[in-house]
């Protein structure tokens, strides 16, 4: 069973079937070859003795067996060779037998020609470039070949040098993989299904770990020349910081860990390489507020003590607040006007149609991608070839398929009715619970808002010089507020993870593609709503439904005294930049921070290199689980939004984003090289579900710039004075202030509101008529003005953005020309040297048939003539 490989075990004085002891050979400990150093260990397994030793030895027999009889070949290292003496190591590799006939089955594409398709022509000035290139046999580390699916039956046609060195380590160990997971481990006179796959014997600790070597040490190159040292250069021109401006080799990259990580690090890659243009624009419009600072003639009335110096504003709480002057609130309507400017408009705009170019220009990178790397008939393959273990396991109907042609599990229509309805209910209790959360946190806000500017009234914090003039009410309730937030935010994070990956095992997905895909949309809907919530209160719902003096709105009716909170005196706009920075800049802290300490625990190798083997320095590196890229990805996209569906609110979110993608993509590269084993590798040829994620919040983000512009900026309602209300013939600001405040009698407010002491009569922020008027206190022709105008501008702004994303969509091929008669040309190739290898095989058939029969006739007495013969062949 095992072809005479070399083999040694040692399990409690147990000798496994197919197994033979050998002497200790001298062997470099470094090497990723068995002892014999010929052939190479694509895949490892570990294990110890514990006091379930019996019933795991017993599991562990039975598989190895059958992993015999599959064609593998195993040769064990005993504890007592081992670093820590308490652990095995079992090697595993596959001989060409089994890789040609698994690569058949998965129909994995090999080269049969070398590729004559002129490479394209070199860019103007491309010269200038060279200082973020890297070297050629870095970026590309392999020629062009034409490639076809391998078949087995047809190995002369491909283009094989040495059948050791044909299939690369990451299509060997992707083979090994494969039937790892498939390999029964029960006994073949009782035939168990779930005794099936390495997943379960790792879950049941039979074996307490599985992974592909690295091929050397990050930090050198091999000893062996006979390895790539591909780790080395990874590490050595990708994961080090000092290369942050440097290209990535994605094609290495792609070749070592397998294209489902390369095409995450591509688009990283791309999605930072275009934050650049949001971030200058970003700065643009933001220095553009500086510049403008002298002329915002809107601030100088609130700072002047004549006109806001002499406006006193009704309280913002009941009871506790007392009356104010608008003057001071000087210092934020300055910082509120770096923000909230005419250039804000524009930029939002920008961002919608960024957002476009951004998607389409992906969309022609991953198709170029998935040429080059021979994905472009991938899917269908994976879809009907790749069955998860765990469906064919837990699904025990059969059914023909139709394209197959072959019986195939499948899960019954009311199973998988019911699974679905319990899932969505769980995904909607989970949401609710977040929402319910929020309006905890909102009633948090408006019941000590009361609280803290009864304590502050008398404080001495108002003596405190610098810093007691900025602490207020309105600071000191959201950021106690936030922080709550936030920490809400982590730690239904951290249940949510467990919850989302649970109901989606009980959906028994068929594919790995779609159990990747359902994940992601549960696990995005959760953090969505987890993260992006107290923005969306800030910006659409804060200070839009307060009331006015005498007949406020409370939060749950007047018997529970929460007064529905009002916008800071700087305007809500400053209020919703400052949420989105405690939230966005937090998030990305709280990971960075993660990260540091969970590396720092990192055993460090204090190892004698002579003795500490390939496999254990492998084995004492963190695991790549399934959910590795799903987390990254994950953070990525919340990133996203809150760059595009806030961003009129902080234009410098992308400069932000842009500044921790550089550190990113660097430190992810850093820890795939050193921290992490090498994962399985894994074929996709897109980002998945992402990319239908990423298009609903590109969408998504036209609609609440628009109304943050609109609603929660003071954009249109000085618009509107400008150009309609503004005193005398020329137009000017002057007087807006006023304008848009609103008188109220104090007098008249009803006790339960009445502070404690003030003046009469008092200001508010709103458009009604002042008291006396027949309609006192209803709204004023301006507030229908300034409405109408804001949908207006909402309709605009939405059609305008639209129109020109569309229509740049329509532009942008997603396909580029080039990419798509490379894979015509391509196609046609290929079936031409496929008829062409036929008609050369059938020659050659008929030409050893017709001597064959020639040979035979003339032994006999009569013999027919050539012809006759040559026409019987025929």
């Amino acid at each position: 069973g095992n072809n005479g490989s070399i083999n040694s075990i040692s399990d409690r004085g147990t000798q496994l079937p197919g197994h033979r002891e050998i002497d200790k050979l001298g062997q470099n400990r470094d090497s990723v070859y068995f002892r014999d150093g010929v052939r190479r260990i694509d895949f490892v397994l570990s294990y110890v003795d514990d006091k379930d030793g019996d019933k795991k030895a017993e599991r562990r027999r039975e598989f190895e067996a059958n992993l015999e009889k599959a064609g593998l070949e195993l040769e064990t290292e005993d504890k007592s060779e081992s670093d820590d003496r308490k652990t095995y190591y079992l090697k595993i590799h596959a001989p060409w037998e089994v890789l040609a006939t698994y690569a058949d089955v998965l129909k994995i594409k090999v080269p049969f020609k070398a590729s004559d398709i002129p490479k394209a022509r070199e860019v103007p000035l491309e010269w200038l470039t060279h200082p973020f290139r890297l070297p050629d046999n870095i970026m590309r580390p392999e020629p062009d070949y034409f490639t076809a699916p391998f078949d087995k039956s047809k190995v002369d046609f491909f283009l094989i040098d040495d059948k050791d060195t044909f299939f690369p380590p990451s299509t060997r160990n992707r083979i090994v993989y494969y039937i790892l997971t498939r390999c029964p481990y029960y006994k073949e006179d009782r035939k168990e299904k779930d005794k099936t796959g390495i997943n379960r014997l790792l879950n049941n600790g039979t074996y307490t770990s599985a992974y592909p070597l690295h091929d050397c040490k990050y930090w050198k190159k091999a000893q062996d020349m006979q390895c790539e040292s591909e780790r080395y250069h990874l590490y050595k021109y990708w994961a080090r910081f000092l290369c942050f401006y440097k290209e990535q080799p994605l094609n290495l990259i792609k070749k070592y860990y397998g294209e489902k990580i390369g095409i995450y690090f591509a688009w990283l890659g791309f999605y930072t390489e275009m934050l650049f243009f949001a971030a200058v624009m970003g700065v643009i419009c933001f220095v553009y507020g500086v510049l403008s600072y002298e002329d915002n003639i809107t601030s100088k009335e609130i700072c002047d003590p004549k006109i806001g110096g002499m406006i006193v504003m009704c309280p913002l709480c009941d009871k506790k607040c007392s009356y104010w002057k608008l003057n001071s609130t000087c210092l934020s309507s300055w910082q509120s006007h770096l923000f909230d400017n005419e250039g804000t408009v524009f930029f939002a705009i920008f961002m919608g149609i960024w957002v476009t170019l951004f998607l389409e220009f992906w969309k022609r990178r991953q198709a170029r991608l998935e040429y080059e790397w021979d994905l472009v008939d991938f899917e269908e393959e994976q879809q009907q070839l790749q069955i998860r273990p765990e469906y064919e396991l837990k699904c025990t109907g059969r059914r023909l398929n139709r394209i197959t042609q072959e019986m195939e599990p499948y899960l019954p229509f009311p199973s998988k009715c019911a699974r679905f309805c319990l899932s969505g209910a769980t995904v909607l209790f989970w949401t609710c619970l977040i929402v319910a959360c929020i309006m905890g946190v909102i009633a948090y806000r408006l019941a000590v808002y009361a609280a803290f500017a009864s304590i502050m009234k008398d404080s001495p914090t108002s003596k405190i010089q610098l810093v007691g003039s900025l602490i207020t009410p309105q600071l000191a309730t959201s950021v106690t507020a936030s922080c709550i937030n936030f920490v809400i935010i982590l730690i239904l994070n951290f249940l949510y993870e467990h919850v989302a990956i649970w109901i989606t095992d009980m959906e028994i997905p068929k594919t790995h593609l779609e159990y990747e895909n359902k994940l992601t949309m549960k696990m995005f809907m959760f953090q969505f709503v987890n993260y992006y919530s107290s923005c969306f209160y800030v910006a659409f719902f804060k200070g839009k439904f307060v009331g006015y003096p005498g007949n406020y709105t409370y939060m749950f009716g007047k018997w529970s005294k929460l007064r529905n909170e009002e916008c800071a005196p700087g305007g809500c706009l400053i209020e919703l930049t400052t949420q989105l920075l405690i939230v966005m800049a937090g998030k990305q802290m709280v990971g960075n921070v993660q990260e540091a300490l969970h590396y720092s625990y990192l055993k460090k190798n204090t190892h004698n290199e002579s003795t500490y083997s390939r496999w254990e320095q492998d084995h004492d590196l963190q695991n790549f689980s399934q959910f590795g890229l799903f987390y990254e990805y994950l953070e990525m996209v919340i990133q996203f939004g809150f760059i595009t569906l806030f961003v009129a609110s902080f234009p410098l979110a992308p400069l932000l984003a842009l500044f921790n993608n550089i550190l990113e993509v660097r430190v992810d590269a850093w820890k795939f090289t050193t921290q992490f084993r090498r994962p399985v590798a894994a074929k996709s040829r897109n980002i998945g579900a992402w990319e239908e994620i990423l298009n609903v919040v590109a969408i998504l983000s036209v609609v609440t710039n628009a109304f943050i512009m609109a609603f929660t900026s003071d954009m249109i309602p000085r618009l509107v004075y400008l150009y309609a209300y503004h005193p005398g013939d020329e137009a000017t600001m002057r007087g807006y202030i006023t304008n848009s405040l609103s008188l109220y009698n104090i007098s008249q407010i009803p006790e339960s509101n009445l502070p404690e002491a003030g003046e009469n009569p008092s200001c508010y922020r709103d458009y009604r008529y002042p008291p006396g008027h027949e309609k006192q206190y209803t709204h004023n022709m301006q507030f229908w003005h300034i409405l109408a105008a804001k949908l207006a501008f909402i309709i605009i702004m939405e059609h305008v953005v639209f129109v020109v994303k569309f229509f740049v969509a329509w532009l942008i091929p997603d396909v580029p020309t080039e990419v798509k008669a490379r894979i015509k040309r391509e196609r046609f190739l290929v079936q031409e040297y496929l008829h062409n290898y036929e008609v050369e095989k059938l020659k050659m058939q008929l030409s050893q048939s017709f001597c064959l029969s020639t040979e035979t006739a003339s032994l006999l007495p009569s013999s027919p003539s050539k012809h006759q013969v040559l026409s019987e062949c025929i």
